[in-house]
């Protein structure tokens, strides 16, 4: 957070807007913000961020700062969408050392990249690693099941002069199956849909994943014990705990039979769970019954976020200040009702580009907001200081940047969207304002470029929206109400406004991005 927060730094910032280079000016707002997107999920490509991370030195590896020494000794496991790329560029980079691995990835992935033109992301004819693919929709299955128990035999063989490398991105706990007997695989997926329906927060969730799994919860670190396990990690989840991504495999944990027990008596489900599941939580330690001499030793597990939200959003940055504005970060934690975030952001952009003090109505609402759509009232008053000083003492064109994972209530059965849905609801609050070059643009992209079941990740949207799809006979709040956010941006203006990057092989959820251009100084 330090390293995002020094983004704020004003003098820095004012030196860099002042050498902007005149070519980059004049880019249209759109293709700029595009340029920033792009390098968004650039910073967060899944053999970028194992190149960063892996230090190679003769016949050793440095990790977030520890040594590793390598004499091959060294297995691999992985899981997640990502992780084939992961996995590539690690082999690439530890070379023979690499004793045998199995990765466990979506169905058709392989095929995918081939044909998409990414085959650095694929590994080499005589690759030591078994690639496994499985869960088909993004669903556990006999595939993905299969995979894990490989994964775990794996483990289980090593010993204490081994190391196991496991590579962990989004989509990991689908393609790490491994239900504790007698529950087969059915019986687990019914538990966990019957809670997440009742409402059950990700935290229950996981409490009852992990007590029905060999794995999940520290489950792969124990059966790795006594080898040293290092798990390299892409995070798609607000906040990166890594208890959370992938339901936490490496993240050593008690399983209480008693806490699961009380989550499902909350949900009155306690009485409806099938006997297998029954049985297992009447066990004294459900996951360890096989293995009573071995304990769970922390210090022998090392666990690294190496790509995120964070680090997308600081490349970002990065990039938005080569292009002439002055990059601030709002928060990483969006989430909520899309129809409050879109509030939020309205606001934000009203504030902005305000020529005299706002009215403190804004200000009201945005403090009212914030906390509930993920911002901290701090983040919110630090963004508006800074955007204040930019207006009083004429900084130049901002980026505002956020990123998270905003909520869509389903009213229809449209195509679309999250982040199409929000950029459709941010041009509605922003109507009014003035266009672009002279007025701001809002863009909201998933990083994985897929935005719901559509092919664009997100779209742009600036003040004018209302009134060029009334000019094409579009009713936006026919398909607000419908979720059709691809339908009404693929038919606005020739599909102009969508954000269509292709394939980009990984993801740390959305990016939201407003761009607001200069404001001239009020000299009264």
């Amino acid at each position: 957070m330090a390293r995002l927060l020094s983004l704020l730094r004003p003098q820095p910032l004012l030196a860099l807007v002042g050498r902007r280079k005149p070519t980059l000016c004049k880019m249209s707002m759109d293709s700029r913000a595009r340029q920033v997107f792009a390098a968004a999920v650039e910073a967060v490509q899944p053999d970028a961020v194992v190149r960063q991370s892996i230090e190679r030195k003769e016949d050793s590896v440095i990790i977030n700062g520890k040594k590793f020494t390598l004499k091959h000794n060294l297995h691999l496991v992985g899981f997640g969408k990502a992780v084939l790329g992961m996995a590539a560029e690690a082999e690439r980079i530890v070379g023979d050392h690499l004793v045998k691995g199995v990765i466990s990835v979506p169905h058709g992935i392989q095929q995918t990249l081939q044909q998409h033109g990414k085959n650095h992301l694929l590994l080499k004819e005589n690759s030591c690693i078994k690639v496994m693919e499985g869960a088909k929709h993004n669903l556990p299955d006999t595939d993905a099941q299969k995979a894990a128990e490989r994964i775990k035999q794996l483990a289980s063989e090593l010993t204490e002069e081994d190391l196991l490398l496991v590579l962990i991105s989004g989509g990991g706990s689908a393609l790490l199956p491994a239900p504790i007997p007698p529950i087969v695989l059915q019986e687990k997926l019914d538990v966990t849909r019957r809670l997440a329906a009742s409402g059950a927060t990700i935290q229950e969730l996981n409490t009852v994943r992990r007590a029905l799994s060999f794995l999940k919860g520290g489950g792969l670190a124990h059966y790795a014990h006594p080898a040293q396990v290092i798990a390299l990690i892409l995070s798609d989840v607000i906040g990166d705990p890594v208890d959370l991504i992938a339901s936490g495999p490496t993240v050593c944990s008690e399983v209480w039979p008693e806490e699961v027990l009380s989550v499902l008596e909350q949900y009155k489900l306690l009485n409806s769970i099938p006997a297998s599941v029954k049985e297992v939580l009447g066990r004294p330690n459900p996951r360890r019954k096989d293995d009573k001499d071995k304990t769970d030793k922390a210090e022998n597990v090392l666990n690294v976020v190496i790509g995120s939200n964070g680090i997308a959003l600081k490349n970002a940055g990065l990039r938005a200040r080569e292009l002439g504005f002055r990059p601030v970060v709002l928060s990483l934690g969006v989430c909520g009702d899309v129809k409050s975030v879109s509030r939020l952001y309205g606001l934000l952009a009203r504030f902005a580009i305000s020529a005299e003090e706002p009215p403190p109505e804004i200000v009201a609402e945005l403090l009212k907001l914030g906390p509930e759509v993920g911002v901290e009232s701090w983040d919110l008053c630090r963004t508006m200081q800074v955007l204040g000083e930019g207006r009083t003492e004429g900084w130049g064109a901002t980026c505002l940047l956020a990123g998270g994972e905003p909520t869509v209530e389903l009213t229809g059965k449209g195509r679309g969207g999250r982040n199409q849905e929000l950029a459709m609801r941010v041009g509605l609050e922003m109507r009014g304002l003035q266009l672009p070059p002279n007025g701001p643009v809002f863009l909201s992209g998933g990083t994985d470029g897929q935005d719901g079941p559509t092919e664009a990740a997100g779209a742009l949207t600036d003040g004018g929206l209302y009134e060029e799809a009334q000019a094409q006979g579009l009713d936006i709040n026919n398909f607000l109400t419908n979720n059709d956010s691809y339908t009404f941006f693929s038919r606005l203006s020739v599909g102009q406004r969508l954000l269509v990057p292709g394939l980009t092989c990984t993801n740390v959820m959305d990016v939201h991005m407003l761009f607001i251009p200069p404001i001239p100084i009020n000299k009264d």
